[in-house]
């Protein structure tokens, strides 16, 4: 497929897991790419793996300042044509063990961050580009032990059906991917002892009966990326094997 030969796409986010695979996807569809990540092995992993001309940027998303790297990256690159918003983290646990320094490390990262991005980015995104941002299933789930993490993720699908409605008059569409259980991200932030048992958990109620991957994930971001979406915007897209059935 050649869908972003002559597209230039951002990726926050873009070292492991889901976007890295759009990554390495848009770069074989022709398109140029730029990512960021927080991890320095990773950093390195995804330079050497992108071809000659990819930008690999050292970001953390919590950080206000960190928005002048992307904004240099953007220019740079003659403006963008997409960009994925999917820098984030996530914590688990009960409602009585979440603090106020929980609360704003998490809000600082998955809402603040993002906000403060497309904010920065907003004047470099040309006539037609395309938005995706990522959310979680856990929006939706109810889990008890994913209130603030869920609450991050509730808050950018609002701030993103906002940003589709300010943006249309640019011909710029602002779309959600809502991933449910992907092998490389639904994880990582338990401990080795929980792991085996919570991933039973979610997947023994998804229909599917497995969980996802990151191509897969990849795969419909793109799709809302490429022209192929020219007709959508203000939508939310779950790949999530009919976890949440939205």
């Amino acid at each position: 497929m050649t869908r972003f030969i002559g597209r230039r796409v951002l990726i926050t986010g873009g070292t492991s897991g889901m976007g890295l695979a759009g990554a390495r996807r848009i770069a074989a569809e022709g398109g140029a790419v730029a990512v960021t990540g927080r991890d320095v092995a990773r950093l390195d992993a995804t330079a050497r793996e992108l071809p000659e001309g990819a930008r690999v940027i050292a970001n953390d998303a919590a950080d206000p300042g960190a928005t002048r790297a992307l904004v240099d990256a953007a220019q740079a690159m003659g403006g963008l044509d997409g960009l994925w918003l999917n820098a984030a983290y996530a914590e688990i646990g009960p409602i009585e063990e979440v603090t106020a320094q929980a609360f704003d490390a998490m809000m600082a990262a998955n809402v603040r961050g993002p906000m403060l991005q497309l904010a920065a980015l907003s004047p470099h995104l040309k006539a037609g580009a395309s938005v995706v941002v990522t959310s979680s299933s856990s929006t939706y789930e109810g889990a008890a032990m994913t209130s603030l993490y869920a609450a991050t993720k509730g808050a950018v699908i609002a701030m993103a059906r906002s940003w589709a409605r300010a943006l249309a008059p640019r011909d710029i569409r602002v779309n959600v991917l809502v991933p449910g259980p992907i092998e490389t991200n639904f994880r990582h932030f338990l401990p080795e002892e929980a792991r085996g048992a919570f991933e039973d958990f979610v997947v023994g109620q998804v229909p599917l009966r497995r969980a996802g991957t990151p191509e897969e994930a990849a795969a419909v971001a793109l799709f809302l990326l490429s022209e192929d979406a020219s007709y959508v915007t203000g939508s939310q897209y779950a790949v999530d094997g009919g976890l949440i059935m939205q």
